[in-house]
């Protein structure tokens, strides 16, 4: 296992790299608030859509970057995550009856819960339940949330859950817009997700 680290770590900085801060944090006044709580309910049952894009994940030391496709069913989910530099993939999948990991040395992994079982295989700390939301600019159903926005009236930052994710770009074109840069980071750990095609069903 330490040996996909290392060749997952080899990439990494080509999606860790430090990115420009926006500038403009605005807190959530009664009207921003009340047009996120609109984006929300637009978007409160897309539920079946595919995402492409690269990812990258730290827990301050070790961790990887990729392309992925991530394809969301209902509560059903598969996550196929493709290292650039061995060609090598890995397939997390599953729903409310557990998650199936596959792909890596050792064989297939399966548990009860897939945060767990990524924990387990590959050492990442990915708040996937929450993520779920957090692609789509919404807040989770795990807690309170806090919310800042940027220029263009749309959420800068998030915090939930002891996580906080930084929002970096939005496809504005779409309605209602999707974001398509997200950070997210919880001390040592980091998820970055650079979203290059969104297709909902």
């Amino acid at each position: 296992m330490k040996r996909h680290r290392r060749l997952l770590a080899a990439a990494l900085p080509l999606l860790l790299a430090a990115c420009a801060p926006q500038l403009v944090r605005i807190k959530g006044d009664a009207g921003l608030l009340n047009a996120q709580v609109a984006r929300e309910q637009a978007l409160a049952h897309t539920d079946h859509w595919t995402l492409e894009g690269r990812l990258g994940v730290s827990d301050g030391r070790d961790g990887g970057s990729g392309g992925f496709t991530w394809t969301q069913d209902g509560d059903h989910y598969r996550f196929v995550f493709r290292t650039p530099i061995t060609g090598r993939s890995f397939e997390l999948s599953g729903g409310p009856d557990g998650a199936l990991l596959q792909g890596l040395d050792g064989g297939p992994l399966q548990g009860a819960d897939a945060e767990a079982l990524m924990r387990r295989a590959l050492g990442w700390e990915v708040p996937l339940h929450d993520l779920r939301a957090w692609v789509l600019g919404l807040r989770a159903d795990s807690g309170p949330a806090e919310l800042a926005f940027g220029d263009n009236r749309l959420p800068s930052l998030l915090t939930q859950d002891g996580w906080t994710v930084d929002y970096r770009a939005w496809d504005t074109a779409r309605q209602p817009p999707l974001p398509t840069t997200i950070f997210a980071s919880q001390p040592p750990y980091k998820v970055r997700l650079s979203v290059e095609n969104w297709t909902i069903r």
